[in-house]
């Protein structure tokens, strides 16, 4: 069984910073690429920033120069740090992770419980 588990949310000040986590565990083959997206009340999910196995990235324009997506491949894990943040960066924050079970030759997007972030004017 694969699980992801977010870390690193909660309540700032606009300008600050958070550093976001996501550590998958459990039957990994193989982690093809990871990433975070985020969804505001009302609002459909979009894409944050997500970050290959050989280390491409690719952002959402509205957090290009202030979010910098990072991951251990050795830790299983995708880090996100939030800098400058915005009051419209509010959103709960989901990790995904593109994988290859041990139990399954077919990769599958497993998805975590989500993280809130909330950014005060």
């Amino acid at each position: 069984q694969v699980q992801l588990v977010e870390s690193g949310g909660g309540l700032v000040q606009a300008g600050g910073s958070l550093r976001l986590s996501c550590a998958a565990s459990g039957s990994i083959r193989a982690i093809y690429t990871m990433g975070w997206y985020r969804q505001a009340p009302g609002k459909q999910r979009e894409l944050v920033a997500r970050i290959t196995s050989g280390g491409s990235t690719n952002y959402a324009d509205s957090v290009k120069g202030r979010f910098t997506i990072s991951r251990d491949n050795a830790k299983n894990t995708v880090y996100l740090q939030m800098n400058s943040l915005k009051p419209e960066d509010t959103a709960v924050y989901y990790c995904n992770a593109n994988l290859q079970s041990t139990s399954s030759p077919v990769r599958y997007d497993y998805w975590g419980r989500g993280t809130q972030v909330t950014v005060s004017s």
